[in-house]
């Protein structure tokens, strides 16, 4: 794991064990939440993510910024250029390049996926929401989205008005609901490898995207 600096990000890297120069590689990027605010870097390090996911077992480079302002939309542009550049890299594989969130970075992920969603291949947001009349820029961008029932710090609803709207628009999008949790829908997700190995099957489609039904001047301002 390494500290970095990008688009006026900071950061770090983990690369898989088997990391060779020259190969390209499956890039998936990390959102905190709101705990994960700051300047200390040492904080991110220590992010659940990293003690529940056992990544060193599959092949993903792995990035996570940190969020140094009150919530990731203050930052949005730095963000936004930030994965650009990382899903450029030369190390990585840009077909194959994964989104994941949780909480305030749930929010993020929703959101990001909608802003730029020729870059990802699909998207995990954890206890989040988004602007659901949105929902058709995602029609070519898997979802798995994370819940729990008894959350109240972000309501269920939030999760169940993404994914319905995405489905509605031709997306394929599932929820996936903890029953028994509250805010805390992330531990469960990070130490489950099917989530992984799901978004390892995903390719990016947007080559197929035909744009969404909002470019009517005319219907919609």
């Amino acid at each position: 794991m390494k500290e970095a600096s990008a688009c006026g990000v900071r950061y770090i890297i983990d690369h898989p064990q088997e990391f060779k120069q020259g190969e390209k590689y499956p890039l998936l990027i990390l959102l905190h939440g709101a705990g994960g605010r700051g300047d200390d870097i040492e904080v991110l390090k220590n992010n659940p993510f990293y003690r529940f996911a056992r990544l060193r077992e599959l092949p993903f480079v792995t990035v996570a910024p940190l969020c140094e302002e009150n919530t990731w939309f203050d930052m949005w542009e730095r963000l936004t250029a930030f994965i650009k550049q990382m899903a450029g890299s030369e190390f990585i594989d840009k077909t194959r390049v994964y989104l994941m969130g949780a909480s305030m970075g749930g929010y993020a992920t929703w959101q990001m996926a909608m802003s730029i969603p020729e870059c990802f291949a699909a998207i995990v947001p954890i206890c989040g929401g988004g602007m659901y009349w949105n929902a058709s820029r995602l029609k070519n961008v898997p979802v798995w989205a994370f819940h729990g029932a008894k959350d109240t710090t972000v309501l269920l609803e939030e999760s169940e008005k993404m994914v319905n709207a995405v489905n509605r628009k031709g997306g394929d999008a599932r929820l996936t609901v903890y029953p028994e949790n509250g805010h805390d829908a992330w531990s469960d997700t990070y130490s489950d490898t099917k989530v992984f190995r799901w978004l390892l099957e995903q390719k990016n489609k947007f080559l197929e995207w035909g744009g969404d039904e909002y470019n009517d001047p005319k219907k919609f301002g």
